[in-house]
């Protein structure tokens, strides 16, 4: 061998001589480079540190997709529950608000009873002497001033109409000739009876449009004039009433009240009397007549509860705004049960999440990375878990609103008229991403800080 040959053998490096594979240091130094080459390329990091924990949150959500969808789905049904519980009460109570506001707000609605007697006084009075209201009572509400227009109400329910061979079971009242004020009802045929013919106790009857449409749309006759049986007795549709919607509003047959009392129910007392006041702004000087007056039929000594109710239009708003607040609020603490236990899982999640990467969080810090930088990384993983938690909450919540709106709601109100709305507010958009984000920091701040405190020689000895 010459001596040019032989000096470059000799200079020729060691490691071509050993066996080519590479050893496990030289592994987990290319490992090292190559996260040190990635933290220092960050496309999306724009430099600063905060962006790049934004990047790497993101990476590490998408690296384990099925893993992260699990996770949300606690804060999705969450979410969800919040978001339908609102839509539903929220068009609930804006259709139960308009049917009470499409009646008037100067009624006075009076009632027989003792609701005002203490409980225990209340049970051991006997139920016929519960029904307190007379046609004597009605006769003197008519000469009070303030009053415009006066209705008894014989309620008669479970009633089967026929005609024909067509029948339905539906209810009927026994009214005045004032109610159609008093309702706000519109005739789409025929006539209201009269007064004459209510005091007169005539088989005459207005039906509403339900039962016009399930009595006579089959045959196509024309229901006025028409004779149809309602409880063993004959009576002449002398009005069909223009839909109005609403809970079973359509669905209803109105009799004279002294045609229900005496051919229907064989009784001397009413169930209600709905009193229109003058103006709506004399609304409380005709309930303060009503009382007096019927205090003093029914003698009825100063200090002593009445046998009776009065309730106004505006305090039935009122009781219909406490229920839809109440039914809201349950749901609501519902829903938050759901949430509290979606962020548990976040956090089981997230605590996971920070032992399996405790080497990269210790290569991190060995490399620069301050415990706020560690932090925010794994509290920015945490809050677009509940993030995009959220919004899918949202569109479930809203789509679960609309179909028990319809399926639920509708399906007890009648078909014609208006329906139940979808209200979907400023607050129903902007609820669920709070709700999620004070998930994601409540529940993933302990896993963020727990990763910030690690030691990152500690970290890296016990990733080995």
């Amino acid at each position: 061998m010459s001596s040019s040959t032989q000096s470059r053998a000799e200079n020729m490096p060691v490691r071509n001589a050993a066996s080519p594979s590479p050893s496990p240091s030289s592994t987990q130094a290319t490992a090292l480079a190559h996260l040190l080459r990635e933290l220092r390329t960050q496309k999306h990091s724009g430099g600063s540190p905060f962006g790049a924990s934004i990047s790497s949150a993101l990476e590490a959500v998408w690296a384990n997709r099925t893993r992260s969808l699990l996770t949300m789905l606690g804060v999705v049904v969450g979410v969800a529950a919040v978001i339908g519980a609102l839509t539903l009460t929220q068009g609930v109570g804006v259709f139960v608000t308009g049917q009470i506001t499409s009646q008037g707000a100067d009624l006075v609605y009076i009632q027989s009873g003792t609701a005002n007697l203490p409980g225990a006084a209340r049970t051991n009075i006997p139920k016929t002497q519960v029904q307190t209201l007379t046609l004597n009572d009605l006769q003197a509400l008519q000469q009070l001033p303030h009053v415009a227009a006066i209705s008894p109400l014989v309620s008669i329910n479970n009633v089967q109409a026929v005609y024909g061979n067509q029948n339905w079971n539906t209810r009927a009242q026994g009214v005045s000739a004032d109610l159609q004020t008093i309702g706000s009802w519109d005739l789409a045929q025929g006539l209201w009876f009269s007064n004459a013919q209510a005091v007169g106790a005539q088989p005459v009857a207005v039906i509403g449009d339900t039962v016009a449409t399930n009595l006579f749309s089959a045959s196509g006759v024309n229901p006025v004039g028409q004779q149809i049986r309602i409880s063993n007795q004959l009576f002449r549709v002398v009005g069909v009433l223009a839909p109005k919607g609403g809970f079973r509003l359509d669905d209803i047959i109105y009799v004279p009240y002294q045609t229900a009392l005496v051919r229907m129910t064989n009784q001397t007392y009413l169930n209600e009397i709905e009193v229109q006041a003058d103006d709506p702004a004399n609304i409380d000087l005709a309930v303060q007549e009503v009382t007096n007056t019927l205090e003093r039929t029914h003698h009825i000594a100063k200090g002593n509860p009445d046998d009776f109710q009065t309730q106004t239009s505006a305090q039935l708003l009122q009781q219909a705004s406490q229920a839809t607040q109440a039914i809201t609020w349950l749901l609501t603490g519902i829903a938050a049960i759901s949430l509290t236990v979606g962020g548990i899982g976040i956090m089981n999640i997230m605590l996971v999440s920070v032992t399996e990467r405790t080497r990269e969080i210790g290569i991190r810090m060995s490399l620069g990375a301050r415990r706020g930088d560690i932090r925010n990384q794994f509290l920015i993983e945490s809050l677009f878990l509940c993030m995009a938690g959220g919004l899918l909450g949202l569109l479930v919540g809203i789509l679960l609103g609309w179909v028990t709106i319809r399926l639920i709601v509708a399906a007890l109100a009648s078909s014609s008229g208006p329906s139940v709305p979808l209200i979907i507010t400023p607050t129903t958009l902007l609820l669920p991403f709070v709700v999620a984000a004070v998930v994601g920091v409540v529940f993933g701040l302990y896993p963020a800080v727990r990763a910030s405190r690690l030691d990152p020689i500690v970290a890296l000895r016990r990733s080995r």
